[in-house]
């Protein structure tokens, strides 16, 4: 019996020996490219107590699993480096991880105008043609909604070919691509854009729940939890999928699309809305990885809580910055496209709000804003020229990261008001050498109003290098003037360098989204 009992230990103690073995997250891996010029943690699994030892560029960083298996290292900066170099990790087993690369590396953030892919550009057949650049080097995290913090997804780091890009985010890939043809050092491009997501669903929930500025938003989605979770809502939803089966059926039998399913509670506590969920499942895989800055391209989503909007995304970018631990790294988002239906009289709009608290964000440090107010389709909420909205997205890193400065990076922006008569005389910033119409001479666009706040169609001019007069027959004391303020606006002020004017108001009346 004794010797049973030994030689069931030694077997248990072998086998838990042959279990214990290295392991990296994916974003650790063959053919990565880690960020030039600063420090790069890498970081992984092993046995608890095993000395791990890291190899790379003449270096050499040591460190111990602790009790939970997870060790971490940090690698001295060095310059960028086009040829394939080997990254060697020994612990309880070996790893050589292949062709990494030092370069740049953007993460690529938001909805599903980011996540739109090559394959859907106008010019993809084309652009997929062109797209064997053996240094532009793509990873892409899956969609995982979870209120608990993952270390890892399935995912793997590959270089860009005619079909590896087809299924990446379309700006993302455009982006990199200038910035590698520009710079010609090696970049990394991480997708972690998620369709239909809500920026809250982005921060972690601990931080979200503890700001009092988002209570009822937090609030509201705990008696959501609550409900969602209940015996009730189980019953409701088992009752709707009987319901749908048998409307597929009729559907079926009269030749007609199907309906579509209806979202069980479990799909909506791990969807893309829930506060925290897309920071634990696709966000913190990668909390710490080398970024030289994030793209970000969302806000539809949260365009009906646009006054909420104004603090959330900030405090999101805050949030990010705090929680990577490497400064105020550059950040930089797309504003709304043009969208829906054009208005044929001027008045308030849930979109144009949205976009006002998308530029007021630009008070945070080293971020930065692309103008698309002439790229969108009224009748698409995922217009199909992704090129040129990463051609004016880049413009940012260019000028203010990597040493372009005499490039301008920032749309035309409001910045005075000067009333005579029944004129007003509005100034503005960033105009570059100048302001333009296109299409046509006429400019269009601007609304004005008097003390009853009744807005008119108002007619203007371009005055002098950064100067446009707008005046309307029908209000003889304007106080307040508006320009691309709708959903889909008609406008067509830019700057000489090909800019849009950056939509404004010079009013402050109460916002259409702010709680009543």
């Amino acid at each position: 019996m004794k010797t049973r009992f030994i030689l069931l230990s030694l077997l248990l103690a072998s086998s838990s020996l042959l279990r214990a073995e290295l392991k990296l997250p994916a974003i650790i891996g063959d053919h990565m490219v880690l960020q030039q010029k600063q420090a790069n943690p890498v970081w992984g699994w092993d046995a608890p107590g095993t000395k791990i030892t890291v190899t790379f560029a003449g270096q050499t960083k040591n460190a111990t699993a602790g009790a939970d298996g997870k060790w971490r290292v940090t690698l001295d900066p060095v310059d960028a480096n086009a040829e394939p170099a080997v990254l060697a990790i020994e612990g309880s087993s070996k790893r050589e991880l292949q062709d990494v690369l030092v370069g740049e590396v953007w993460m690529c953030s938001g909805q599903s105008n980011m996540g739109f892919t090559v394959g859907g550009d106008w010019n993809a057949e084309v652009e997929a043609l062109a797209a064997n650049v053996p240094n532009l080097r793509l990873i892409s995290v899956p969609q995982v909604g979870t209120q608990e913090l993952k270390d890892d997804f399935a995912g793997k780091w590959e270089a860009s070919t005619t079909d590896s890009c087809k299924g990446f985010t379309a700006v993302g890939y455009f982006y990199g691509k200038y910035l590698q043809e520009i710079l010609g050092v090696p970049v990394g491009l991480i997708d972690n854009a998620w369709g239909g997501s809500a920026a809250e669903a982005w921060i972690r929930r601990e931080t979200i729940e503890g700001d009092p500025r988002f209570k009822s938003l937090v609030d509201g989605w705990k008696q959501r939890e609550v409900q969602l979770q209940s015996e009730e809502a189980k019953a409701g939803y088992e009752k709707a999928m009987a319901n749908w089966k048998a409307a597929v059926e009729k559907a079926k039998a009269e030749g007609k699309p199907a309906p579509r399913a209806p979202q069980s509670p479990e799909q909506t506590l791990s969807g893309n809305a829930r506060p925290g969920n897309i920071f634990g499942g696709v966000v913190h895989p990668t909390l710490g990885y080398g970024i030289k800055g994030v793209i970000w391209y969302q806000g539809e989503s949260n365009s009906s809580r646009a006054w909420e909007y104004a603090e959330l995304f900030p405090f999101m970018i805050e949030q990010w910055r705090a929680e990577w631990k490497q400064g105020d790294f550059p950040f930089y988002w797309v504003q709304l496209a043009d969208f829906k239906s054009e208005v044929p009289d001027p008045g308030d709009s849930q979109w144009a709000e949205l976009r006002e608290s998308q530029t007021k964000t630009l008070a945070l440090p080293n971020t930065g804003q692309a103008v698309i107010i002439d790229l969108g389709e009224a009748n698409d909420i995922h217009p199909k020229n992704k090129h040129d909205v990463a051609a004016r997205l880049v413009r940012w890193p260019l000028a203010r990261d990597y040493g372009f400065a005499n490039l301008e990076p920032q749309s035309p922006t409001y910045q005075s008001m000067e009333v005579a008569g029944n004129k007003a005389k509005l100034t503005f910033d960033h105009v570059g050498t100048g302001l333009r119409t296109v299409d046509v001479n006429e400019v269009k666009g601007f609304a004005v109003c008097g003390e009853d706040r009744q807005w008119k169609w108002a007619q203007a001019r371009i005055v002098g290098a950064k100067q446009i007069e707008v005046w309307s027959d029908e209000v003889a004391a304007p106080v307040a003037v508006r320009y691309a303020w709708a959903d889909n606006p008609v406008c067509n002020v830019l700057s000489k360098e090909g800019l849009p004017l950056t939509p404004f108001r010079t009013d402050d009346f109460p916002m259409i989204t702010k709680p009543q």
